[in-house]
């Protein structure tokens, strides 16, 4: 596959197009229909993408306006994003885990004039939003849905967009997109609101389009790119990750895209679909090692040494040394621990490529020693959103996110926070001049994230600049570290710490629950979470396991006091981002007075 028209493109639907006209009649997009994975073609896709597109401007869309798509991952998502950019709008991508006032904020800030909605269900809580705003016109279900009292709103079967000439259809996209050029606002996608309201990140053509041609030099110079490339798309294309890694640049690849059907389907769809590349967030990689660690554990005294060498021997590579001594055991692992463990990934993975959050670098270790490639990315959606990224070729360091990709410059500020440049930072905050003058300064982006760069020039993040804790003594603690030591302890699923402007660091602690199940069983209690957490025996074992996070901590990030959080923190309570991050603001607000209370205790 050649790659460098990725550079010369004007515009993500030219570059689309492009290849749409070189693969042809090659499957393009996958998804399991009736119990069987089915494929569109990539012609077909063009057809649709074109047919949408005249029919968008038929119903009095223009250029630059805004249309929101709200939808799971499936082909019809890919298909509506670009044909919004090929009728010159700007695609809004909104997360389907919204709440009736995030869909309204979104629909009131960005103004969009229609909406592409896939299913009755993600149209309960969007109607509300679009009724109470009385921005959009129009709504496209992609599913057939109920008729509804509409208004001045007019609904418009997904069966009726696609309909007309698709060779018309084609040259009128043609004319259009040659007037498109890179500097143009592409999509408008809204942080997932970490710290407060999201806001809407202006990412025109170019940034994705930087995006895109950095990672597939990434992907063709260390692992080859071949005609049968495939990615299996996991997280919300709403996200700006998925969106560029998931989407773009499998397209600028000339890949194919599978979507897989949920979490609690994504093992076997793992196995069904064989990808080659898998764009995945650091959360999903500590559940699956937790699993895979599990497993082995149950199959006897065998399995369980073999896991302990190649942990071993995978720490000794990470440190750039392979001991003589250890060769004939890492033959014996590749040939008996090993492919039993790819087997589970499909066994063509070449690469899994781990971004959204900091990824703990014992998890980074055990994956590599289970004979699986991955690398760890940095970025945010700012930037298109990936600025960095760990590459073979450079070598591999689990405690850093890898030199910055082709065409990123990178600085380090004088209070530590990296600061980034080029064609990917993005143009501004979509109406919000006073939040765009704070993160653009002289040309560069303010990440917001505390970090160096190594001796061979990658990044080393410490953690987020906003999140830093600074104890009364002035000291600094990076929350992110001790929070991912502590749920690699299998007592622990999620932990929340905090400390700033005290005297020491307190934590928050939701209890495995699958452990804490065994546990009950053990002692022949009665298992019941909330119940189980009042005994003072069950609190004595967890508070182990902060013990030995504290064991391998300074003193001021020792965990001095915990408590106990209610529930998970989870998407639908509004304490985790849709891409596995913790909403600290939302949790510190809801536990304000138990973690006061760990002061006076």
């Amino acid at each position: 596959m050649q790659l460098a028209d990725i550079d010369t493109a004007n515009n993500l639907v030219e570059l689309f197009l492009n290849r749409a006209d070189l693969k042809g009649s090659a499957p393009f997009l996958g998804a399991k229909i009736d119990g069987e994975w089915q494929t569109i073609s990539w012609a077909e896709t063009a057809n649709r993408v074109c047919l949408l597109a005249e029919n968008l401007r038929k119903i009095g869309l223009g250029d630059g306006d805004r249309v929101m798509l709200v939808s799971e991952n499936r082909p019809e998502w890919c298909i509506a994003d670009l044909a919004i950019m090929a009728a010159g709008c700007i695609s809004v991508p909104t997360y389907i885990t919204n709440t009736e006032r995030d869909h309204a904020h979104i629909l009131d800030n960005s103004g969009s004039k229609a909406v592409v909605v896939s299913k009755e269900k993600l149209l309960q809580p969007l109607l509300p939003a679009i009724m109470r705003t009385g921005t959009a016109d129009h709504i496209i279900p992609i599913d057939p849905i109920r008729t509804f009292q509409s208004g001045d709103l007019t609904c418009r079967s997904w069966a009726s967009m696609l309909v007309g000439d698709a060779a018309e259809a084609r040259k009128a996209v043609d004319a259009r997109m040659a007037k498109v050029s890179r500097d143009q606002t592409a999509c408008i996608i809204y942080t997932s609101g970490t710290g407060g309201a999201p806001r809407g990140v202006m990412q025109h053509h170019g940034s994705i389009l930087c995006n895109v041609a950095g990672a597939a030099e990434i992907l063709a110079s260390d692992f080859g790119l071949e005609d049968d490339e495939r990615f299996l798309s996991f997280l919300p294309l709403s996200h700006a990750y998925e969106h560029s890694g998931g989407q773009y640049l499998p397209i600028g690849a000339g890949a194919e895209i599978y979507y897989a059907q949920g979490l609690d389907k994504l093992a076997s769809n793992i196995e069904e679909t064989r990808p080659t590349i898998m764009v995945v967030v650091p959360r999903l990689f500590e559940v699956l090692r937790t699993r895979i660690m599990k497993q082995v554990s149950q199959q006897g005294k065998a399995a369980n040494y073999m896991m302990e060498r190649a942990l071993s021997i995978g720490e000794h590579k990470s440190n750039g040394k392979m001991r003589l001594r250890d060769r004939p055991m890492n033959f014996i692992l590749e040939k008996a621990l090993r492919p039993k463990i790819r087997a589970k990934f499909g066994g063509r993975i070449k690469a899994m490529v781990s971004g959204g959050a900091p990824l703990n670098p014992d998890v980074g270790i055990f994956f590599e020693a289970m004979g699986l490639t991955m690398l760890q990315g940095y970025g945010q959606t700012e930037a298109g959103p990936v600025i960095s990224c760990n590459r073979p070729k450079t070598g591999i360091a689990m405690d850093t996110v890898g030199p910055p990709m082709r065409g990123v410059d990178v600085k380090i500020a004088e209070d530590g926070e990296i600061l980034v440049k080029g064609e990917l930072v993005m143009r501004g905050y979509w109406q919000n001049q006073a939040e765009t003058d704070k993160a653009l300064q002289d040309g560069w982006l303010h990440t917001g994230d505390i970090g160096h760069l190594d001796e061979k020039g990658r990044i080393k993040i410490t953690d987020r600049k906003k999140d830093m804790i600074v104890n009364d003594k002035g000291d600094n603690v990076a929350p992110q570290k001790i929070e991912g030591m502590l749920t690699l302890q299998e007592e622990i699923a999620q932990a929340m710490i905090s400390g700033d402007q005290r005297p020491y660091v307190v934590g928050l602690i939701v209890p495995d629950a699958e452990w804490a199940l065994e546990w009950a069983r053990a002692k022949d209690i009665k298992f019941d979470l909330a119940e189980l957490q009042g005994l003072p025996e069950f609190r004595k074992a967890v508070s182990e396991a902060v013990a030995r996070v504290n064991n391998e901590v300074s003193v001021t990030e020792k965990v001095r006091q915990f408590a106990f959080a209610d529930e998970a923190f989870t998407v639908e309570n509004e304490e985790m981002t849709p891409s596995m991050k913790i909403r600290r603001h939302k949790i510190r607000d809801r536990y304000r007075e138990r973690i006061d209370g760990l002061y006076r205790s």
